[in-house]
């Protein structure tokens, strides 16, 4: 694999058509790292906001995308534990969007056999938040009520499916009824059409009047405000994104009396940071998977055509996973 491989290289922020595919040259792994000819790559909506400079990328050109799933096809100097053919996922290291890639050891995680390559790319980043909601943002205990925007999305049917196995009660919104059948599928009780229901009514009576436990809310702009009124006095409400724009400032008399909530706006990339809590992490995606956790692919696009999966997303085209594969697969 020396020599060119395809990336997908981002040279100035913006639009999905800064999105080009480039043959760039790969250097033999460095101390530390392995060299992985990759399978399958997780499209998140962490990767819009790198190339559209919602987030600030710390150099350009950069190639963007934090999870994916390959071979190994290569050791660096003292890497233990790992194997060259063996099959791996990771996540949290940028730079996915090429064929191959090199990559710390550390964040490469083997794959039991009975978990699929496409399982495994779709999840992994997505479990990794979910075990930081629920067991480090606010533990959910057995008959919570919890709220999930975009229920149907990636990471919307992964919370879920872990909320619902934790014991907990969800409702959630969705832009469809095929949406809202899809997350009634995979464990919601109640799925809200948010273009034809109010959604804070909606939490409210699901639980009994008081206001749900916990929401999650990725969509941010004016959606995040009213996503405090579904929760109950000191339940919490947790921004993890802006699909729908940025939320507008949250001062502390927005959530002191009288909603008297807690507000947490936690980074899964910071997180990961902490190798320690990014191996428990995916410890814990692998449980679930193993423990009957369905991944919903719900379309694929090859490497050459990232700019149209950035669009799908964006544009709500889609439910579930999205993934690219390199041109070989």
């Amino acid at each position: 694999m020396d020599g060119l491989i395809e990336q997908v290289v981002v040279r100035r922020q913006g639009g999905p058509e800064e999105l080009k595919l480039e043959s760039l040259a790969l250097a033999p792994p460095a101390e530390g790292q392995v060299r992985i000819r990759q399978l399958a790559i997780g499209v998140n909506f962490l990767d819009v906001y790198h190339r559209s400079g919602t987030y600030p990328l710390p150099r350009l050109p950069a190639v963007i995308g934090a999870e994916g799933v390959g071979i190994v096809e290569a050791l660096g100097p003292g890497v233990d534990g790992l194997q060259i053919g063996q099959r791996i996922a990771y996540a949290g290291q940028p730079g996915a969007y090429a064929a191959a890639r090199n990559l710390r050891a550390e964040y490469a995680v083997a794959l039991p056999e009975a978990v699929p390559t496409e399982a495994a790319a779709g999840a992994l980043l997505r479990g990794i938040t979910a075990h930081m909601l629920f067991a480090h943002v606010r533990p959910l205990r057995a008959g919570d009520t919890v709220l999930v925007h975009a229920a149907a999305g990636g990471l919307g049917l992964v919370l879920v499916q872990w909320a619902k196995a934790q014991g907990a009660r969800v409702i959630g919104t969705a832009g469809s009824r095929a949406k809202a059948e899809l997350a009634l599928a995979h464990g919601a009780e109640r799925v809200v059409l948010y273009r034809e229901e109010d959604f804070v009514a909606a939490s409210r009576e699901f639980s009994g009047g008081r206001g749900v436990d916990i929401a999650i809310d990725g969509i941010g702009g004016p959606t995040l405000l009213r996503s405090f009124d579904a929760v109950r006095p000191y339940g919490m409400a947790a921004s993890i994104g802006q699909a729908g724009g940025m939320p507008a400032p949250v001062d502390l008399m927005q959530i002191g009396a009288p909603r008297a909530i807690a507000f947490s706006r936690p980074s899964v990339m910071r997180f990961m940071a902490d190798p320690a809590l990014y191996r428990e992490g995916a410890q814990a995606t692998l449980t679930r998977l193993a423990a009957g956790l369905q991944v919903h692919i719900g379309a694929e696009f090859p490497l050459a055509e990232a700019a149209e999966a950035h669009r799908a997303l964006e544009e709500g085209w889609t439910a579930g996973a999205v993934l690219l594969r390199p041109a070989c697969f």
